[in-house]
């Protein structure tokens, strides 16, 4: 079986378009989203529509939760207000109960592994891992949570959030994120020595193909990243662009996070010193 794995929509109608054609032509048996369906982007509710028509599994991002939920906005900065706002006026109660209902994990086996996903970590729906993070972070990352569909350690572990792909190994498990459909970011730049920045701004997924629900080793597993281009200008050309318009064309024309500085301070948090990268 061949299964797509997509993130980080964020509303980006242009991205999951050229990305579910891109999908469609490889054969694949099984789509399944790591969520953030919407947010940044104004075209959250036909994003819904299409994940809803044409996954097979949609687990819930930090970003689905925290703007379909209630909020007290008085008791909120006024920025956060207006965010909130904008977001929640680009879709419907109808489509905030779906949201609120998505799972937070799911998991299978391949080919002998256990792959279990989810947006951000087991236990927490918006914490950060990064892919220079420390051996024990990511080792936290294969063990089972109350939120997870079982309570054994994973072989394979796959999630979104951070909108950054990568692959590691670690004490023979698999760590993988997906990057993202419509909001890709690289953490480590230095305009000195940046490639294209189309090397980022593609849309990202992933597809892994095995003998889906085996506990056999003797069968292969395989994992494809693919990165398909699209029109950013095209997304970006709507009248209802973002209220944090500028914001939000840096991030899709620049593949950069909109505050750097939070990315570096990670880097520092690991000592890991960014000016020599």
């Amino acid at each position: 079986m061949r299964i797509a794995i997509i993130s980080d929509i964020h509303g980006n109608l242009e991205s999951l378009e050229k990305t579910l054609k891109d999908i469609k032509k490889r054969n694949v048996d099984k789509i399944i989203c790591l969520g953030d369906i919407i947010a940044k982007g104004v075209h959250s509710k036909e994003c819904i529509r299409l994940v809803k028509e044409n996954c097979d599994i949609v687990l819930q991002g930090n970003c689905d939760k925290y703007f379909a939920e209630e909020h007290d906005l008085e008791n909120l900065p006024l920025q956060e207000q207006e965010r909130i706002k904008w977001n929640v006026s680009m879709i419907d109660k109808e489509d905030r109960d779906y949201l609120l209902s998505l799972p937070f994990s799911y998991e299978f086996y391949m080919s002998g592994s256990l792959v279990r996903l989810f947006h951000a970590t087991p236990q927490d729906i918006q914490k950060v891992v990064l892919n220079v993070d420390s051996f024990k972070t990511k080792l936290d990352m294969f063990y089972p949570s109350r939120n997870t569909v079982s309570d054994r350690i994973a072989d394979v572990i796959i999630y979104g959030h951070i909108h950054h792909p990568y692959m590691d190994k670690i004490y023979n498990k698999t760590i993988i994120n997906v990057g993202s459909i419509g909001n890709a970011f690289d953490v480590v730049r230095n305009p000195l020595k940046d490639s294209n920045v189309l090397e980022t701004t593609r849309s990202n997924y992933l597809i892994i193909e095995g003998e889906y629900g085996s506990m056999e080793y003797s069968f292969d597993i395989s994992f494809q990243y693919v990165r398909v281009p699209y029109d950013i200008d095209k997304e970006l050309a709507s009248d209802r662009l973002n209220i944090e318009k500028e914001n939000y064309i840096y991030e899709l024309k620049q593949g950069k996070y909109r505050n750097m500085t939070k990315i570096y301070d990670n880097f520092k948090r690991l000592n890991i010193d960014v000016d020599e990268i």
